[in-house]
């Protein structure tokens, strides 16, 4: 069994976790299935707000999705959480991918920007 079909039946079973949640959304969104990955990366934030990991996969399939602008959203939220832990590499990383996602989002609506 894999680690999808795993963490569907822990959830099943009532086992329900940020942690569960965000591998759950990472394996989806390794795989391609983008709705499976935002609900379960969704999900993982709202359980733990402080989940920085979790904010960067969330705003990964958030881009993958064609949302840029929220995913700049949830970089900028996870670049504030790891911020405040002390987890420069993690704000380093997702500064990264806030930037793609910004520009992403400025050539898909160039009349949106701010």
């Amino acid at each position: 069994m894999g680690m999808i079909e795993t963490g569907e039946t822990m959830l099943q079973r009532g086992q329900d976790s940020a942690l569960l949640r965000f591998s759950l959304g990472a394996e989806y969104l390794k795989v391609g299935q983008t709705v499976a990955a935002l609900t379960h990366l969704a999900e993982a934030v709202r359980l733990d707000p402080g989940y920085s990991a979790a904010w960067k996969q969330y705003g990964k399939a958030l881009v993958a999705a064609g949302r840029p602008s929220e995913a700049v959203a949830a970089f900028d939220q996870g670049i504030a959480v790891a911020q405040s832990k002390g987890d420069v590499q993690a704000a380093k990383e997702m500064a990264v991918f806030r930037k793609r996602a910004a520009r992403e989002h400025d050539q898909t609506d160039p009349g949106d920007a701010t």
